[in-house]
């Protein structure tokens, strides 16, 4: 025997060590820990989390979880490394790059309308315009909030034309049932509670003011380990697939979760469009819609392009490549 022949592995084992060598590469790119957030405003997180999708994907990953009130709070601990992948609402991850956070936008978990102007059951307030001179509870800079905005638009009024008071969504609730406000910058599930349980009405709705609920992430983690943002929307993607198909399982779910009625919890989502995945020209257009008030109301800075920036949050790479 040759000393190349002695020494030599067979090609069909050098190819399969090979091949493990690049797997165990790829492996290496996950984190050994990854950290999300859920929240009751985006359900398919809910059941990532309860049906242990990424434990089950990613054995030798410590997946952890941290709970979210709202899209603020997702994008401070998005910020603060808190968590690697936050749940929020397209228009708040506008907010937050525009404003410096480097983040892309990496997935779309659903079109929520999740957000109107609520009124009490027996308001005298029947349209926008009767709104001049009221107080509306509204959380500033969040989708509600720029809701508020853009439907006074329409009938041309702006925020000099009413009172804004600006309330947490849980306290805009109250301060409405309570009468401390004519109207509330409603959020669901809070906004479907206020329906059914004290006969609430939506006095304006309009989906083409809601932005869509989205999955972001830091743009170094993306490049850094762009295996586990592809494992990570791969969870999502299936949890999207089982929510369509399991319409009254995912209200359960969300129920539980949140403690509230089954019956507030399928208006939800009876209100939830699940078609959607990847980030796209529609997303962007709802996005840049909202760039006039982002602008005239300083909430970000100024000279700021938000079409640019829009541009610059979503990436569609991940989701085209798992989702196709």
């Amino acid at each position: 025997m040759s000393l190349k022949s002695k020494f030599s592995l067979p090609k069909t084992l050098l190819a399969s060590t090979l091949g493990f060598v690049f797997a165990s590469s790829a492996f290496a790119a996950i984190p050994t820990t990854l950290k999300l957030d859920y929240a009751y405003y985006a359900p398919t997180s809910l059941i990532v989390k309860d049906q242990k999708l990424l434990e089950k994907a990613l054995p030798n990953t410590q997946i952890k979880w941290v709970f979210s009130q709202g899209s603020n709070r997702s994008l401070e601990y998005l910020n603060s490394n808190s968590i690697d992948f936050a749940s929020t609402a397209g228009l708040a991850a506008v907010l937050s790059r525009a404003n410096g956070s480097p983040i892309k936008t990496v997935y779309v978990q659903s079109q929520p309308e999740w957000t109107a102007l609520v009124v009490a059951k027996n308001s005298p307030i029947k349209s926008l315009k009767d709104l001049k001179g009221k107080k509306i509870a509204a959380t500033k800079g969040t989708d509600p909030f720029l809701f508020t905005l853009q439907a006074l638009d329409t009938v041309g009024l702006s925020k000099r034309d009413v009172q804004l008071v600006h309330l947490q969504h849980p306290d805009g609730k109250t301060a409405l049932e309570r009468g401390q406000v004519d109207a509330w910058a409603g959020l669901d599930p809070l906004m479907a509670s206020a329906q059914i349980q004290s006969g609430a009405k939506l006095l304006y709705r309009n989906v083409r003011f809601n932005s869509y609920s989205v999955l972001s992430v830091k743009e170094d983690f993306a490049k850094q380990s762009p295996e586990a943002v592809e494992a990570v929307i791969k969870a999502y993607e299936q949890a999207r697939k089982w929510a369509k198909a399991n319409p009254d399982k995912v209200a359960t779910l969300l129920a539980q979760e949140s403690k509230l009625p089954l019956p507030v919890a399928k208006l939800q989502l009876s209100r939830t469009n699940l078609d959607q995945s990847i980030p796209s020209a529609t997303q962007a257009q709802a996005l840049k819609r909202s760039g006039k008030i982002l602008t005239e109301e300083d909430l970000v800075r100024k000279g700021t392009n938000v079409n640019q920036v829009v541009d610059q949050l979503l990436d569609p790479r991940f989701a085209q490549k798992v989702v196709k």
